[in-house]
């Protein structure tokens, strides 16, 4: 019961946080999710004026089969985050192995990361990586402010399949799967 109530101490309601205190420090806890292996994505929307614009995100995953829905997390200092918001829609493309640099481009403040990238509009509207390994079309049915991040809930409405490997990232490093088959 003790520690029941020493938890309780550390809530909180208010603010941007769910802790009063400092648990565990940002390094700590960015460290230990290294450890957790995560395929590589770069999401994808079109702004107000309909320029494509995106970010690289590892923080995805499936949240239901019927109907079909993902979720990603953006953070709020994201460029492309108004975006996302505003359009009401977004593409997810799961990145192959040889897609390093295109992660690492979506990955900065830069303005032009499409350009020299390969795409196409789909018919909804959404740029989508012509060599990626798959794309999935989400129309965001939610989001959800925590933290730092928006966690967005897309309705999957369209899908395409590449063929390679994934690109893979842990412990802080672009790594790939051995011994996968295609």
């Amino acid at each position: 019961m003790e520690s029941t109530h020493i938890y309780a101490q550390n809530l909180a309601i208010s603010g941007l946080t769910c802790y009063i205190k400092t648990v565990i420090s940002s390094d700590e806890f960015r460290r230990a999710l290294g450890h957790f292996a995560t395929g590589v994505t770069v999401v994808s929307t079109c702004d107000g004026d309909g320029r494509p614009t995106g970010l690289t995100a590892s923080a995805f995953t499936s949240v239901s089969l019927d109907p079909p829905l993902v979720l990603v997390c953006v953070d709020h200092k994201s460029q492309s985050y108004p975006a996302l918001l505003e359009r009401g829609r977004f593409a997810v493309n799961v990145l192959r192995a040889d897609q390093e640099a295109v992660s690492r481009r979506f990955a900065t403040t830069r303005l032009d990361k499409f350009d020299g990238v390969p795409f196409h509009m789909s018919p909804l509207a959404l740029p989508l990586l012509d060599d990626a390994l798959a794309q999935l079309e989400c129309v965001t049915v939610s989001t959800h402010v925590e933290g730092d991040h928006t966690i967005l809930v897309g309705r999957v409405e369209c899908v395409h399949f590449g063929s390679g490997q994934p690109l893979v990232y842990y412990r802080g490093r672009y790594d790939r799967l051995s011994g996968a088959s295609a």
